[in-house]
């Protein structure tokens, strides 16, 4: 069981990636190299329009809450099989994409499938592990998203040519003839007696509106960082320092190793100093090494990026644990979903104001990004003070 939804993760991970892995070839396809001094300059395609892009896609996943609720409606396990199904068949239909609008349309139809998939996963995990295993179960499933992330770059890698891309999404195919037919053997995770369905499709109990409030207000500022930090690695690693792919590759199966090290210290300090407090020190982390990595130069890049992996290793699986354990089972997936989408909403301004502050710079120097890094990723930091109004989730028991 474990090991199936691990691979579901890990494809959606895969799926999800592809877009980024592959955005800098996508520019230089789809875009015109000018005389300007700007990202159009050394990518095809000015910040603003990969900004407006990869928030397009973010936009997309906004679909991902109601699919998610439906799960508390018609059952975890059928909702993923579905999702998982017709986000890959997505992804690998952008393979066929004539323009860059065209690519950015197949990849907002798959985003929220794939997205909504990721959360029933870690739902599932939640509500069948134990109290003293879910922790740990939620590291499984963050490493599975995370080796099939690194598994887009790579492939990426290895795949050259002008139509490169178009094989690594058609790639996308291949699981849901394997994947797929595996989830038949998940159970469905039982439905407490005291629960009752929900009166509208997403919503929430008054109750709990308050705990949700500030989980979500923490997301959007994760999203806020994660966002750009994610969406242009390869644009300004490839475009702007004129890494090679294959670089770029080997920075990122490197960095499997330092997100192992990330995993299993949110695995300790979940248990001994709490989900929040470990939340709290992965959204610094992150915030501090993604500025970091775009301040100039290969070396900045190479130990940002690296180090940003180990941050967002020591973030993904407290934040999914705290997101999941503090809801009532009728509400956790609807609840789950809600996280989503201010997360969504945070990316996508985040991504907006990186690109326009990029584009606003009007330099294609390596230090190009310093500026958007810093007015993107810092100023939403005091929202981790509202994690002191949350209850601590590691030894509650779910309801």
């Amino acid at each position: 069981m474990t090991v199936v939804l691990f691979l579901v993760a890990l494809v959606a991970g895969f799926a999800q990636f592809g877009a980024i892995s592959s955005l800098n070839d996508v520019a230089k396809h789809f875009g015109h190299l000018s005389s300007t001094r700007s990202l159009r300059s050394v990518v095809g395609l000015s910040g603003s329009m990969l900004g407006l892009g990869l928030a397009a896609l973010r936009v997309a996943s906004l679909a991902s809450l109601p699919l998610a609720a439906l799960a508390d409606r018609w059952g975890r396990t059928k909702i993923l099989r579905r999702t998982i199904a017709l986000g890959l068949l997505a992804t690998a239909a952008a393979a066929l994409s004539p323009g860059y609008w065209v690519f950015v349309l197949c990849f907002a139809f798959a985003r929220p499938l794939l997205s909504a998939a990721t959360t029933l996963v870690q739902v599932i995990t939640v509500e069948l592990a134990s109290t003293k295993r879910r922790i740990n179960r939620l590291v499984i499933m963050a490493a599975g998203a995370g080796i099939g992330a690194g598994s887009s770059a790579i492939l990426h890698s290895l795949i050259r040519g002008p139509d490169s891309f178009r094989w690594l999404f058609a790639s996308a195919l291949l699981p849901v003839f394997v994947i797929v037919p595996l989830l038949r053997v998940i159970p469905e995770p039982l439905r407490r007696s005291s629960d009752t369905p929900l009166a509208r499709l997403g919503a929430v109990p008054r109750q709990l509106r308050g705990r949700l409030t500030i989980v979500a207000t923490v997301a959007f500022a994760v999203g806020m960082i994660t966002g750009p930090a994610n969406g242009f690695t390869f644009v300004y690693g490839e475009g702007v320092l004129k890494m090679s792919p294959r670089e770029v590759a080997t920075i990122v199966t490197l960095s499997a190793f330092t997100g192992l090290v990330g995993l299993l210290a949110s695995q300790r300090l979940s248990r001994s100093v709490g989900r929040r407090w470990t939340v709290a020190l992965g959204v610094l982390f992150t915030a501090v090494t993604a500025t970091y990595a775009y301040s100039g130069g290969r070396t900045s890049f190479i130990i940002g990026y690296m180090v940003g992996i180990c941050a967002g290793g020591l973030l993904s699986p407290a934040l999914t644990a705290i997101s999941t354990e503090i809801f009532t089972h009728s509400v956790r997936a609807t609840a789950a979903g809600w996280i989503v989408v201010f997360g969504v909403a945070g990316a996508v301004f985040g991504l907006v104001v990186f690109g326009w502050v990029g584009d606003a710079v009007h330099t294609s120097s390596q230090s190009a990004l310093r500026l958007p890094a810093i007015v993107t990723f810092l100023p939403f930091l005091p929202a981790l003070l509202l994690l002191r109004y949350v209850p601590e989730s590691s030894q509650m028991a779910l309801t």
